[in-house]
Parts: C-alpha cells; sequence; structure tokens
C-alpha cells in the first residue's frame, strides 16, 4: 500500500481545530466530532491536530467492531490508556476498578452513579490542558455515549477538548450513535465538522505526492473518477494500478453479506448497469415487483450502498468501488445474463447506442454489438469526444462484422488516437490500414491515408528524409486524384516548414489548397518576416476553421500561431493566442494540440520570468505528452531554463541534454537550437567558455543552413559573451558580423534587439564607453518593451558595468540593484565585472579609504556627530566628506549611499 506523505485538502480543518485549541487551552473545551465515510481521512486529521496540541496531554482511545452490544467497550479502552500514562495512572485505575464493580441493588441507580462518577473522574483529570481523542464512535455502546453526552457540557468551562470520530455512511438505523449525536447537536452540547471528499485538484495533489512527480491529466482523471475523491481510495488505487484493490473490496463485500437476499441480489445486477443505473431498467432485468424493488432500494440506502438521484427515476451506488466489487464478486455466467438482459431492455427502451453496444459486448453478442458501436463513435466524434470515440472504435474493431472495411475503421480510428495523443496507437493503426489499402489494390485510398500517418510519425520523431519520402512515394498512388494530391503537397509544405526549409514549404503550398496549407504558408510568412501577413493569415484560418467546425484545422492553426510567437518574441500575442487555444483543444479533446501548446505557454512563463511557473507548466505537459515527441522536446527544454534560473546547473544539464539528444533524432532546427543555446547559457555560467563557443557555432550553423533568424538570435549575446571572454574583441566582431547578417536580412522586429546587445559588449570590451552606453540602452528598453527576462535582467548588469567603468557609481549601483530586485537569484557568474561582484575592491577604487569608513557608518544610520565620535574627527570634518561622496556617486541622499554601498559590500 501506499501512503501520502502529506495531509492534502484539510487546512481549514486543521484551522478550526487550531482554534479550537487555543479556546481550550484557554478553559472553554468542548465535544467536536469529525465525521465522514470509511477511508476519507479522519484517522490521519486526528493524528494532525494531537501532533498540534503542543502543551495538552493527549489521550487516545477508540472503540471496535462489537462494542456497541457491550457495555464501555471504549470506556474500558480509554482507562486503560489514562493507567499507562504517568499522569493520569491514578484516574485510570480508578476508573478501570470502578467499571468493573458487579451493580448491587437498583440496576438504574447503579448505572446512574457510575455514569457520575466516570465524569467525575475525567473532569479531574482536566485541571491542565486535555485533549482526548476516541476514534470510531460508531461503534461505540450506550453507556459511553452516556457518560460522553453529561462530560460534554462540563467541557465548556474546562481546558479539555474531546474529539470523536465515527464514519457516517455506518449509522444505520438502531445504531446507538445515531440518535445520541442527533440530540447532542441539537441541543448545542458538541459541534461537529464533516470531510469532505477531495476535489480534482486535490486528488491530483495527493497523487503527486504519492507517485514523487506530476501525473498525466488522463491518469488523474481516472483515480479520481475511481476513487471519487476518498484518501484511501486513491493510495489503495495508485497501488493496485489495475482492477479493485483485494483490500477494499473485501471491505466492501463483507458489508454486503449483511444486506438481506432481495438486496444483495439487486445490488449485484444494478452493477451491471455501472455507476448509476436507471430503476425501470433494473426493474426490466430483475422482474421484480415494485414492493420488493422498493425494499431493497430502501435497505441498500439505509446500508449506505446506493442514494437516489433527486427525480427519483435513477439511483448511483456512492462510490465507484462499491459497484465495481459488487461487479466482481458475479459468477461470470450471470454477469453475462444480465447484461444481455441489460442491452435488450435498453434497446427497447431506447437507451444511448454507446451503452447498448457495451451491454452486447460483455454478453459476449459481437454481431449485435457492432452497429451500436459504430453508430455511437462517429456520434462522438462529431461531437468532439474524442477520447470516448477512440473507446468506441476500438469495441467496433472487436466485434467488426466480417463485411465491413477494415482498412476504413481503422483509419477512422487511428485519428481518434491522433487526436488524444496516443500517437504509437494511431502509428499502429494507420500502419495495419496502410497495408490492407495497398493489398487490395486501393492505392489511392492508400495514399490519402499517408498525410494523417506522417503526421504521426513526425510526434515520434521522424526526422524530415523519412517523412517527406513516404509522402513523395504517395504522389504515383494518388496520380489524377486532385484532392488526394493536394493533400500530399499541403503535408510536404508541413514537413518543409517545421524544419524552417521556407522557400521548398511555399513551392508545395502552391501546389494545394485549403485551411491547413493556409496555415502552413501563414506560418511560412512570420519565419520569414512577414508578420502582418503571417498573422492575418492564421487568424484567418482559425476563425474559418472553427466556423466550419474543422476542429484539426482550427487546433493546428491555433498552435502555429501561439507557437511561432512565443519563438518570435511576440509574448502577448502568444500568450492570448495559446491561451484561447488551449482552451479550444481541451474544448475539442484535441489532447496532441493541447499539450504541445501548453508546452510553448511554459516557455513564454520563463521568457517572462516566470521560472517557478514556466517549470510547473512543463512538467504538466511532459506527464501529459504521452506519445509526442515534439511536446517532450519543448519541454525539456524549458524545464533546462528553468533549472538554469534557480541555479540549479545539474538539473539544468540534464534536461537540456534529453532535449537536444532527442532534438538532435529529428534533425529539424526548431527541436534541437533551443536545447543547445541553454547548454551555451549553462557552460558561459560554469566559465567553460570554449565549450559555450562549441554550442553557439552549432546553433549558428544549424540557423545558416536554412537562412533562419529565429532560432539564432539569443546566440547573438551568448556566442558574443563567449567569444569576448575567450578568444578577444576581434573574433567576437567577426561572429556578430555573421550572425548579424542572417538576422537583419529576415528583420524580424522581435530579434533585432540583440544586436544592440551584442555591440554594446564588444563596445564595452573594447573601452568606448560612449558607445557602449548608447547601444546597451536601446537594447535596455527594447528587451523590457518585448518582455524578455533573460537578457532584460543581463543588460541591467552590462549597462551597471558600462557605468562603473565611466566612474558613475551611483548610477552603477542603481542598476545593479534594480537587476537583483527583478532577480533575488542572479548567477553569481553574472556579478563579475560589476560594482557587487569584486566586495570592497570595487568601493576603494571609487572612495579614498577615509570616504569608505565613512559610508559604512552612514548606511549603518549614524549621524554625523556620531560618525565623528567613533573616527575621532571634527563634525565638520564628516560633513566635508559626506559631500565628497554624494558628489563621486553622483547621489543625493544619505540613503541612496548606503544602497550604494550594498551592492558593492552585499555582507555590510
Amino acid at each position: 500500500m501506499l501512503s501520502s506523505p502529506v495531509l492534502i485538502g484539510r487546512d481549514d480543518l486543521l484551522g478550526l481545530a487550531d482554534r479550537r485549541l487555543a479556546e481550550a487551552a484557554a478553559g472553554r473545551g468542548e465535544l467536536l466530532f469529525l465525521a465522514g465515510e470509511a477511508g476519507i481521512g479522519k484517522t490521519r486529521l486526528l493524528g494532525e491536530i494531537s501532533r498540534r496540541a503542543g502543551a495538552f496531554l493527549v489521550i487516545a482511545a477508540g472503540a471496535a467492531p462489537g462494542d456497541a452490544g457491550s457495555a464501555a467497550g471504549l470506556l474500558t479502552d480509554l482507562s486503560a490508556r489514562l493507567s499507562r500514562h504517568p499522569v493520569t495512572a491514578e484516574a485510570g485505575e480508578r476508573m478501570r476498578r470502578r467499571l468493573r464493580e458487579e451493580p448491587a441493588g437498583d440496576p438504574d441507580r447503579h448505572r446512574r452513579m457510575l455514569v457520575t462518577d466516570l465524569v467525575e473522574l475525567l473532569d479531574e483529570i482536566a485541571d491542565r490542558p486535555v485533549l482526548i481523542t476516541l476514534e470510531d464512535l460508531h461503534w461505540a455502546d450506550d453507556l459511553t455515549l452516556e457518560v460522553l453526552a453529561r462530560l460534554a457540557p462540563r467541557a465548556r468551562s474546562r481546558p479539555l477538548l474531546v474529539i470523536g470520530t465515527y464514519r457516517s455512511d455506518e449509522l444505520y438505523p438502531r445504531v446507538p450513535m445515531r440518535v445520541w449525536r442527533t440530540r447532542l447537536l441539537t441541543q448545542r452540547h458538541a459541534e461537529e465538522v464533516r470531510l469532505p471528499r477531495l476535489g480534482r485538484a486535490d486528488t491530483a495533489a495527493m497523487a503527486a505526492a504519492i507517485a514523487g512527480g506530476t501525473l498525466a491529466t488522463a491518469a488523474v482523471a481516472t483515480v479520481f473518477n475511481r476513487s471519487d475523491g476518498i484518501p484511501l481510495h486513491v493510495e489503495e488505487f495508485l497501488a493496485a494500478a489495475d482492477g479493485v484493490p483485494d483490500t477494499l473490496a473485501d471491505a466492501v463485500l463483507f458489508r454486503a453479506e449483511q444486506l438481506s437476499a432481495g438486496a444483495r441480489a439487486l445490488a449485484g445486477a444494478a452493477s451491471v448497469l455501472g455507476r448509476s443505473f436507471d430503476l425501470d431498467l433494473l426493474t426490466a432485468i430483475t422482474g421484480s415487483s415494485p414492493e420488493a424493488l422498493d425494499g431493497a432500494l430502501r435497505e441498500l440506502s439505509e446500508r449506505f450502498f446506493v442514494q437516489a438521484r433527486a427525480d427519483g427515476t435513477a439511483f448511483d451506488f456512492r462510490h465507484a468501488l462499491i459497484r465495481d466489487a459488487l461487479y466482481a464478486d458475479l459468477t461470470p455466467l450471470r454477469r453475462r445474463e444480465l447484461h444481455g438482459q441489460a442491452a435488450e431492455a435498453a434497446t427497447a427502451a431506447g437507451f444511448a447506442a454507446a451503452f447498448i453496444s457495451d451491454q452486447y459486448e460483455r454478453a459476449q453478442r459481437p454481431g449485435e454489438a457492432f452497429p451500436y458501436a459504430l453508430t455511437a463513435a462517429a456520434r462522438a466524434a462529431a461531437l468532439s469526444a474524442h477520447q470516448e470515440a477512440a473507446e468506441l472504435y476500438q469495441r467496433a474493431l472487436r466485434t467488426l462484422d466480417p463485411a465491413v472495411s477494415r482498412a476504413a475503421l481503422l483509419a477512422a480510428y487511428a485519428g481518434e488516437l491522433a487526436a488524444i495523443d496516443d500517437n504509437e496507437g494511431a502509428d499502429r493503426a494507420y500502419a495495419e490500414a496502410y497495408r490492407i489499402r495497398l493489398d487490395g489494390g486501393e492505392p489511392l485510398a492508400a495514399a490519402a491515408l499517408l498525410p494523417g500517418w506522417v503526421a504521426v510519425r513526425h510526434l515520434l520523431g521522424d526526422g524530415l528524409d523519412r517523412r517527406t519520402a513516404m509522402l513523395r512515394a504517395g504522389l504515383p498512388l494518388a496520380a489524377g486524384d486532385t484532392e488526394v494530391l493536394a493533400q500530399l503537397h499541403a503535408a510536404l509544405a508541413a514537413a518543409y516548414m517545421l524544419d524552417r526549409r521556407l522557400p521548398e514549404a511555399l513551392d508545395h503550398g502552391r501546389l494545394s489548397h485549403g485551411y491547413d496549407v493556409d496555415a502552413t504558408v501563414g506560418s511560412v510568412l512570420l519565419f520569414l518576416g512577414r508578420l502582418d501577413e503571417g498573422y492575418a493569415l492564421l487568424e484567418s484560418v482559425i476563425t474559418r476553421a472553427a466556423e466550419a467546425d474543422r476542429e484539426r484545422e482550427a487546433a493546428r492553426a491555433y498552435r502555429m500561431l501561439g507557437s511561432s510567437a512565443s519563438v518570435l518574441v511576440d509574448y502577448d500575442r502568444a500568450e492570448r493566442w495559446l491561451g484561447e487555444g488551449i482552451a479550444y483543444a481541451d474544448r475539442v479533446e484535441r489532447f496532441n494540440d493541447r499539450h504541445y501548446m501548453a508546452a510553448h505557454l511554459a516557455h513564454v512563463r520563463w521568457a517572462t520570468g516566470d521560472f517557478d511557473g514556466a517549470a510547473a507548466q512543463a512538467r504538466a505537459a511532459l506527464a501529459d505528452g504521452r506519445g509526442g515527441i515534439t511536446t517532450r522536446i519543448t519541454a525539456l527544454h524549458v524545464l533546462g531554463y528553468a533549472a538554469l534560473g534557480h541555479g540549479d546547473l545539474a538539473s539544468a544539464r540534464d534536461a537540456l541534454t534529453r532535449a537536444a539528444e532527442l532534438g538532435g533524432a529529428m534533425r529539424e532546427l526548431q527541436r534541437v537550437s533551443p536545447a543547445w543555446w541553454g547548454l551555451a547559457e549553462l557552460a558561459l555560467l560554469d566559465e567553460d567558455h570554449d565549450a559555450a563557443i562549441a554550442w553557439c557555432e552549432e546553433g549558428y550553423a544549424a540557423s545558416a543552413a536554412v537562412q533562419d533568424a529565429s532560432y539564432l538570435f539569443p546566440y547573438a549575446v551568448s556566442g558574443t559573451r563567449a567569444y569576448l571572454a575567450g578568444k578577444g574583441p576581434t573574433q567576437a566582431r567577426d561572429w556578430l558580423a555573421r550572425v548579424s547578417a542572417l538576422l537583419t536580412e529576415r528583420r524580424i522586429p522581435g530579434t533585432l534587439g540583440a544586436l544592440d546587445h551584442a555591440w554594446g559588449l564588444i563596445h564595452l570590451a573594447e573601452g568606448q564607453t560612449g558607445k557602449a552606453r548608447s547601444s546597451l540602452s536601446t537594447a535596455a528598453g527594447f528587451w523590457a518593451g518585448r518582455r524578455r527576462f533573460w537578457e532584460g535582467t543581463a543588460v541591467l548588469l552590462d549597462q551597471a558595468r558600462c557605468a562603473h567603468r565611466s566612474r558613475r557609481p551611483g548610477e552603477a549601483a542603481a542598476l545593479v540593484a534594480a537587476a537583483r530586485a527583478a532577480w533575488p537569484g542572479l548567477p553569481a557568474a553574472w556579478l563579475a565585472g560589476t560594482p557587487a561582484g569584486g566586495s570592497a575592491l570595487a568601493a576603494q577604487a571609487v572612495l579614498t579609504a577615509r570616504e569608505l569608513e565613512v559610508a559604512r557608518l552612514v548606511a549603518s544610520g549614524h549621524t554625523d556627530r556620531e560618525i565623528a565620535g567613533t573616527l575621532i574627527i571634527s563634525p565638520r570634518t564628516v560633513a566635508a566628506h559626506v559631500e565628497h561622496i554624494r558628489t563621486k556617486l553622483g547621489v543625493t541622499r544619505r540613503t541612496q549611499i548606503a544602497g550604494w554601498l550594498a551592492t558593492v559590500e552585499p555582507s555590510s
């Protein structure tokens, strides 16, 4: 069994417990009930409350099954616990002796006296803050409950908090606790809080805590649906992986054994209908009379197996576990018989085709299941329920009518699998369909499968050569059919565009038509620098495709527009279209598109300085993206960037290396270049300038091969830094000249600021501080306007170095302070050469030794007179020193002197 290391979703209840503990410590105690169904976490919560009790004396006891039928079961356990504690040992022994006394004379009087004495004994121990915890009160006997009822009012004026737990789903009729609890609550002698089931978000958090990492959204949904948000069930289902955990199933079946024969049989019959069951359908398959059915349902409700819907026409099992355990307990033949009866009755009643197909298949009647599965799959696909459609097409394949084309069914199935990001499954289905079409003498139909299949192969990592070869092989198969030929050329245009071979993409685009090719051409225009045309065309595709219910084409246009904007440093636009695209893809269940856009949104978050948000989003995209290598690559390089931002160089190297390996196998610029740039930045932080140069040259060569600017621009600054540090200004100029040629040819607005930044670095290295100041100032405005955090923070430090060398220490200090305010975790390597990077030596280069002493005392808040006394000089001399310091630093206030000193001597 697995166990969550943290308590999830109970912060409000812990807050209430903290308040009640504080009130009890002040002499205002009470009786508090923690109520909830089995497995909801009452014991875990009670344990956490006990740990928070601090100075309280904590005594824990509990009832056991069968205690309700014997007197003082829980009190006996409580007396034993009291006896074991040194502080309460005497009281515990007295309670134990009192409970053992045999009644003499009037038994009613003996009981009244016994209750009084026991209450007095418990009251006596509350001469200090005491917490008594009592578990499983649903099993408690009458005497125990009577003692607690008499104790509850007394606790109001004592430092005594009594917390009892009970299972709300075991308060059956005639259970003593049922009436007793109601009386105490209505008389306001006790307080009750109910532990709710966990919502989907808390279930995800608990599953992640158990698994040690983010789980895929689909996996979380499965756990949530199976566990109903009951913490114990979450733990058990995660441990069991498949099927119903034996421990939970046995608990359900033990409870089921207590039912009457009629109720037990009805529960089994209802289980074949699912978590929810229709009353008329249940009547039809059981043939029970209304009286027998009502009686059995009433018993199942009172025993907390089922609950009625508001309209009374249907019932739900209280949790999926109950239904699953009862269903698994049916014998195979009985199960098959009930499914057959349910299918026939559902058909006659006009139930949904999906339900009918499931019932017929489970009844092992495939011929009757197939047409309903096929109809339901088509309807689900039309409603954008692609997950359901994939499952229904799979059922149709299992129950296939020999007269129906298997290839057509496989093609439809493959399309649904691709939509939900099951790319390996889609690949297998496309491959089989393609083989069947060719073997069956249907070349045109085989060629029509290739665009979809190649798109899947791309997501599985096939390189450009293999994908284009597959598509070109389809051209002769489609000879004479203009529509299929256009689809193949559109797919070729997309393949070349993804590798940033833009002229070839346009050539094939001219031979095609439709939404897909328009989206491809729009992206080509963007990377050619024709942004207005490209954005307008992509936005038009989104509008037209969405209005025509062409979900695949609309989702693709969203992802191309949003991801392109994220690469082109157009983050406002990227956030808008990625956000809208993710919502759209969620709505129409295009999960591969959704995960890819989520990974790019993570990139935008990193680029704008939200390292934590970027890492969380990237991890989620990585967990969700079951088959998409492009999603994995993007998420990995974002994780690497975020780790760089947090100074975790080992994690950064691991993520970026994995991204580079995956991208290198695909040999696509956009897959590999971002990881190489991250590795170049990592090498700079390690001060391995040769390695940084090598990575930058790799990035340059890949971009130069296709005349790219969009992936090259970050290398402009990184490569310039590497060459300046490792080779000198001459080779840095040569590097920047090569990079500039590509960037200025494309003239993509979001890339050009990198040139100002890089030239500023070269001018600074050559001692041309005036030119450096101008270039760096332009770059700073550019990065700020573009919201690019990484270079935008770095340029502040570059400006600080420039100001420092120009003997403008006040300005330098302010720039360093601004960088630190924006990014408290600035890499130490970045601070080299700034006023903050050389400790007191930097200060001594600006101020004399005496001025530095005065500055330190000013920073400590001393007045001129106090400084004079400390240094044994006159106040007038101190004032003169302060004035000289202000002049040198270019500041006007004493607080600015302190701020400057904090940048050059952070420890001061």
